[in-house]
């Protein structure tokens, strides 16, 4: 979201998505029929909840002059979002199935990130139930629903900024710090395209003030800045012509300096140059498995280009923002992971290994992210793995509250127990091609493994059979074997020579 203040202008609204899945642990499927889930605000373990999000922000005195013409007045009552979701509350909501993706959804809950002492809280908890058509409670789930208002345009765009970034007629220096870098902004965009005769036609067709965009706020209509900037996030805005949003900003703050190190935001190899407008230093959208991950000296492994590339990358023409995003497989192939997503030329590694692909045509035709993908069991991707960018295990404990409910351990979860009251044994049926695990696996892999033959075991205990990071075990455990009892700690790596010598047995 934009922050508290929507006087000025709107990139995007209070606007959270909430997806979730019911699994029957008798049969391990999927259940879609004579069942309700509702959301509702729980608090975390630091005892943070926020129940509501009307105090906490002046949306709702602007929505309709910003978003009447896209979503009607859906949104205009006090803590309804923009397609009628409610923001959390000690009242449980409704959620609606979405036969095409498998899932329980409300869309555009518009939850803010403050919390009910006024506190920030970044990673809010809301608690999902699953009912049975007799209202018996069958299942709980507490999750996160992230959000962030860390937008730091500020850094260049406040009053007495560098003067780069100064508009010819001078700073606004506006008390409201809120209000000030925004109307800043406006000023400068006015300078750099007042004249133009698409922009002339673009103001008043959108009832704007010739005078430009800073003239039409001060008089109390707020711009949306996808009106003429095309936003996926915001389907159906946008003026032919007039550079899609995504573009418009990342190719023309790639050759800008960053205020801190001077060197261009296109120049950045790390997370820094995102996080002056991305949230950001105190949010950590970056927290995932992959964004916490470190090397032998403590230093960041990965950044937001070594799977986006540059600035100037996500800025091109040629990107279709919002659905042309890196895919899985570019770093995950052939029981190897890869830091890096990209070749040298900026264009995704492609590889023959689909083993951890994202499905192909999700959402649409010719595109394939992540949060639409789906796989074991017709589980969705995030369901195991968590959302994209705080993938598991979290840096952020609220992210992980999910998994250490479900399996007992913060990480993807590869406890088969969490869906399965009774653990089917199989050779490649699991998640991923994956066999059953624990003492079920140590007593009929032998013939498991006589059958479709040892080398099926390389792709994740390495062609040495010695382990890899696809074998390690995330919780201690013990395994009973004829020779006695193995015990593994946490991360501890899997090999063929654990039990016995190696894949020959022995």
């Amino acid at each position: 979201m934009d922050g508290k203040d929507y006087s000025v202008f709107s990139i995007l609204p209070p606007f959270n998505n909430l997806h979730a899945q019911l699994v029957n642990s008798t049969t391990g499927r999927l259940v879609a029929t004579n069942i309700t889930l509702t959301y509702e605000a729980v608090a975390d373990a630091a005892g943070s909840i926020n129940t509501s999000s009307s105090t906490k922000t002046n949306f709702w005195s602007w929505v309709v002059s910003l978003y009447n013409t896209l979503f009607g007045t859906t949104g205009s009552a006090i803590n309804v979002g923009l397609t009628g979701s409610v923001a959390p509350s000690l009242t449980p909501r409704p959620m609606a199935f979405n036969a095409t993706n498998d899932w329980f959804e409300a869309v555009g809950i518009p939850v803010t990130p403050y919390d009910d002492n006024g506190v920030k809280n970044f990673y809010p908890m809301v608690k999902v139930v699953a009912r049975d058509a007799s209202n018996n409670v069958l299942a709980t789930a507490r999750t996160v629903l992230p959000v962030s208002d860390e937008m730091s345009c500020k850094s260049c765009h406040a009053s007495t900024s560098a003067n780069a970034a100064k508009p010819a007629a001078g700073w606004v220096n506006a008390s409201d710090a809120e209000k000030d870098w925004k109307q800043n902004i406006l000023r400068l965009h006015d300078d750099k395209q007042l004249g133009s005769a698409l922009f002339t036609t673009a103001l008043s067709s959108f009832g704007y003030n010739a005078a430009g965009l800073y003239q039409t706020a001060l008089t109390g209509k707020p711009i949306l800045c996808a009106n003429c900037h095309s936003s996926n996030a915001l389907p159906g805005t946008g003026v032919t012509g007039i550079s899609p949003l995504t573009k418009a900003i990342h190719s023309r703050h790639a050759t800008v300096n960053d205020p801190v190190s001077g060197q261009t935001l296109d120049a950045s190899t790390n997370r820094t140059a995102c996080y002056l407008c991305h949230p950001g230093s105190v949010t950590k959208c970056l927290r995932g498995a992959m964004g916490k991950a470190t090397d032998a000296s403590g230093n960041m492994l990965m950044g937001c280009q070594s799977c986006h590339g540059k600035m100037s990358a996500v800025g091109s023409a040629s990107r279709t923002g919002w659905l042309q995003e890196p895919t899985c497989q570019s770093c995950h192939h052939d029981g190897i992971r890869e830091t890096n997503a990209l070749n040298a030329s900026g264009n995704p590694l492609a590889w023959n290994d689909t083993r951890f692909a994202t499905n192909a045509n999700a959402p649409m035709a010719g595109y394939n992210l992540y949060r639409f993908s789906k796989g074991h069991g017709g589980l969705q991707c995030e369901a195991c793995h968590g959302a994209t960018h705080a993938e598991y295990p979290s840096s952020h404990v609220n992210d992980n509250v999910l998994s250490m409910d479900t399996q007992g351990h913060a990480g993807t979860i590869t406890e088969c127990g969490s869906c399965h009251k009774t653990v089917p044994l199989t050779l490649n049926g699991g998640p991923h091609g994956m066999h059953t695990t624990g003492n079920a696996w140590v007593s009929a892999h032998k013939d498991q493994v006589k059958s479709a033959g040892s080398q099926s075991c390389t792709y994740c205990h390495g062609a040495t059979y010695r382990g890899t990071a696809l074998s390690q075990v995330k919780m201690a455990r013990s395994i009973t074997t004829e020779k006695g009892t193995v015990n593994y700690t946490a991360g501890q790596t899997v090999t063929c020579y654990d039990c016995h010598n190696g894949p020959n047995g022995g």
